[in-house]
């Protein structure tokens, strides 16, 4: 099975080095020296993977055969892919792979359904699940331990607890007219059309 592990960002230098923005919790086994990928779009790979290093908090590649700015130039925004065991999983039992994820069926504690994962968006703060819901609409829902509560891959479902408003429209927000006139009322105060 193939696994994007990582997206080439812009050149660094002029030596064919590349940032890149990483896409595995396994950077260290998906991306290291020696590491052969292949490649989104096809026709750039496969690359393989010459030298690593962290520069300034961004992971640097060099890929054997790209020497210079302009062949690391040329490589912009090609995805990474790795070939993965579909048997393997992380070390962490609290991490998972994209794969193992997608078309888990999303329910609340109290088992009300929301609807299944489609997609799975890496954004640079968390990620974020894609929910396609029975009516067709979609809703995002953070994949962060205080919402999804608990990844269920025997029973193929993911359990949230989602905070009022998530995934649907029942937010509890006051109006400021609300507020003020609750405050009036707990002060004894009448509003002035009810003065007579």
């Amino acid at each position: 099975m193939q696994l994007v592990v990582a997206r080439i960002g812009r050149a660094h230098g002029i030596k064919g080095e590349v940032t890149v923005e990483v896409r595995t919790d396994e950077p260290e086994l998906r991306l290291g020296p020696g590491a052969v990928l292949a490649t989104d779009p096809a026709g750039v790979g496969p690359l393989t993977i010459e030298t690593g290093r962290v520069h300034s908090g961004r992971l640097l590649l060099r890929f054997a055969g790209v020497r210079d700015r302009t062949g690391a130039e040329a490589l912009r925004n090609t995805l990474l892919i790795a070939e993965v065991d579909p048997q393997e999983v992380p070390e962490d039992p609290d991490e998972f792979y994209d794969h193992q994820l997608m078309d888990l069926d999303v329910v609340t504690e109290d088992g009300t359904e929301i609807g299944r994962i489609t997609e799975i968006s890496h954004l640079p703060s968390q990620d974020l699940f894609i929910v396609e819901r029975p009516d067709g609409s979609e809703v995002m829902i953070p994949f962060v331990e205080e919402i999804v509560t608990e990844i269920d891959l025997e029973e193929q479902r993911a359990v949230i607890d989602p905070p009022p408003g998530l995934i649907d429209d029942r937010a509890e927000i006051a109006s400021a007219r609300d507020t003020e006139a609750a405050a009036a009322g707990a002060a004894g105060e009448t509003a002035p059309e009810d003065q007579a």
